[in-house]
């Protein structure tokens, strides 16, 4: 880490004016800092002294090579977009399907048995109960 890098890490803590993920890693990159001024803290040491685990501290020092120290700092969680399970074909089929009478012997749908019969009825490969759930929440169905 170069001197100018340090010193920004160090106006950064001694200000205080940012949020606690930002100093928490500010603090990590310079307790582990290997320079010449630096502390060079192992990463257990430093997860002692911060109340955070050796694999954040690591992580974040990983970051720091690779991505550099304003990366490390500014570190945000990868976005993860998901495909739905049920498109709207397969959505209008459960609303069908759970509008309908429940099998004999049962009052109504459970809603396991909604997706084991969608699973049964190949409408989807694989589906969760609670998808089910939150599929039918958004269409302000009611079952009961």
């Amino acid at each position: 880490m170069t001197k100018e890098e340090r010193n920004d890490l160090k106006e950064l803590v001694s200000k205080g004016k940012t949020g606690a993920r930002k100093l928490r890693r500010a603090h990590i990159l310079l307790l582990s800092d290997e320079g010449e001024d630096g502390p060079s803290w192992k990463d257990k040491q430093i997860a002692k002294a911060q109340g955070i685990t050796p694999l954040t501290v690591g992580r974040t020092r990983q970051r720091c090579v690779e991505q550099g120290i304003q990366a490390a700092l500014n570190h945000k969680r990868p976005y993860r977009s998901r495909s739905k399970i049920l498109d709207g074909k397969a959505e209008a089929q459960l609303i069908q399907l759970a509008c309908s009478q429940a099998p004999d012997g049962k009052k109504h749908w459970t809603m396991q048995m909604l997706a084991d019969k969608l699973i049964e009825l190949e409408i989807v490969e694989t589906v969760s109960d609670e998808t089910v759930r939150t599929t039918l929440k958004k269409t302000n169905l009611s079952l009961g």
